[in-house]
């Protein structure tokens, strides 16, 4: 294991880190609201942080990136982004370290959850951090600096194999740089149109940018306590239920939208069973919530068509406090959040490509057990998967059972009650935010004890980079020779 590329990379990630908090600089010198200090304070430490590691781990020779160190880069990367993304946060008057870190982890994970009670009293260069730092994290820190890379000699391919969603990482062009450059330009188009239609429904500047970020990266972290509900408008209820869906989607899919070939998503088997579990779904909640909570079909689609594209697009945003819904619904959405958006996108959750591969090789053992000697393969759409493919899949998905059972019982081992602390894990490891109990969408995280905020952090965390990126480093045959 190479340490000095390793912690040259991640300086070079912190340095773009540190520059990108000019940004939100700019924002509290416009506004004048006393966020200058903090965020000027952060922006050095960090870009000084980032240049140290540069230039002391240098190396004047062309160095090529294994498949060990890509995942050491991942996790060096993302562990000290959440604490050097805290630094304003810490210095902005945070109750505690913890809580800063816990924020600014949830931002770059695009996990949402807050434990801020009155987030309208945060200083608007501190929310502009906040929510900057989840459309950073959304399409990742590392295929940023992945278009950088080639030029310090460095190839990409494993830093972006260790950081895409979803279980494959799809090349769109022959060159990861390239792939890179594509990915961002599409996310920068999005957030752009869906920032204009905010506008046009009536948001300021700050407000539609700040939750535009927050909807393409399938965040949620919103600039009102009481995240878009605060709007009560339809308008924007449905703008940013659209964005969430397609944030949702894988964006390779996108990309090849808008190369002209508009049945580009009709024909993905995984993008049709997510609209199709959407559809589902919002019919079920719209038909329960009509007349017991909504008074009209109207009002009842737009707020149960949110919920669920925010749940499992694992952005969460909240219009409606879901906990007063019917348990029917609750247990509905609380499915959502296990199931997640689309592999290549930015939102989490176990990905429709695992949900649909697992349900079919389950299939397929059934099948056996009636037709010993038949020759079954899965598919996926028209392909043939391997079965090195399921067989992580399968890893995947008993990790991910295993680590919620075991969140979960730590939680509630701190004094946490069962419904929080469940619904805690599964919304933390699926990167949604809210979830139910003492953390659903009209509380926060702030109440719960310190050491669970720590243990949630990893939890989300893992989420963000599939599990194996960071538990791999526990096993001792990973640092062997």
């Amino acid at each position: 294991m190479r340490w000095n590329i390793a912690w040259h990379v991640t300086g070079l990630i912190l340095l773009c880190v540190g520059l990108c908090m000019s940004l939100p600089l700019l924002c509290g010198v416009y506004y004048a609201d006393g966020s200058v200090a903090p965020l000027f304070l952060s922006l050095c430490v960090t870009v000084l942080a980032g240049a140290f590691l540069m230039f002391f781990f240098r190396r004047p020779n062309p160095l090529v990136i294994n498949h060990r160190e890509g995942m050491v880069i991942v996790a060096l990367a993302w562990a000290t982004c959440g604490v050097f993304g805290a630094l304003p946060f810490v210095l902005g008057g945070f109750p505690s370290f913890t809580d800063a870190v816990f924020e600014s982890v949830s931002g770059f994970t695009t996990t949402g959850a807050s434990i801020l009670s009155n987030i309208e009293a945060l200083p608007k260069g501190l929310l502009f951090w906040r929510s900057l730092t989840h459309w950073l994290g959304g399409m990742g820190i590392i295929v940023l600096t992945i278009a950088i890379l080639p030029f310090l000699g460095v190839g990409g391919m494993q830093l972006f194999k260790a950081e895409v969603p979803g279980p494959v990482a799809d090349k769109l062009q022959p060159r990861i740089k390239d792939t890179a450059m594509t990915l961002w330009k599409v996310y920068v188009l999005f957030t752009a149109v869906q920032t204009i239609l905010l506008l046009t429904g009536g948001m300021d500047f700050f407000d539609g940018l700040c939750h535009a970020f927050g909807t393409m990266a399938t965040g949620g972290f919103s600039t009102r306590n009481t995240s878009v509900a605060a709007y009560d408008s339809a308008y924007i209820d449905y703008v940013i239920s659209v964005f969430m869906i397609v944030a949702g989607m894988n964006f390779a899919l996108h990309f090849q939208l808008f190369r002209g070939r508009p049945l580009a998503l009709w024909r993905d088997p995984e993008c049709r069973f997510f609209v199709a579990v959407i559809g589902v779904i919002t019919g079920v909640i719209t038909v329960y919530t009509h007349g017991a909570n909504y008074s009209s079909w109207s009002e009842a689609l737009r707020f149960s068509l949110f919920q669920v594209a925010s749940i499992i697009t694992t952005t969460g945003f909240a219009t409606a406090d879901y906990e007063l819904w019917a348990p029917l619904t609750q247990g509905l959405l609380l499915l959502c959040m296990f199931v997640g958006g689309c592999a290549g996108s930015t939102a989490g959750g176990i990905k429709c490509m695992r949900v649909m591969l697992l349900i079919n090789h389950a299939y397929r053992e059934l099948f056996r057990l009636v037709h010993p000697r038949a020759v079954v393969q899965v598919k996926f759409g028209q392909k043939l998967v391997r079965d090195e493919v399921l067989n992580s899949i399968l890893g995947f998905f008993i990790l991910f059972v295993i680590l919620f059972v075991l969140s979960g019982l730590a939680l509630t081992a701190m004094g946490v009650d069962v419904l929080t602390a469940f619904s805690a894990v599964v919304a933390c490891i699926g990167n949604v935010g809210p979830g139910l109990g003492e953390v659903g969408p009209v509380d926060n995280y702030g109440g719960l004890p310190w050491l669970s905020k720590w243990v949630l952090t990893f939890c989300m965390l893992l989420g963000r980079l599939e599990i194996y990126t960071i538990l791999v480093l526990f096993i001792p045959e990973f640092w062997r020779k």
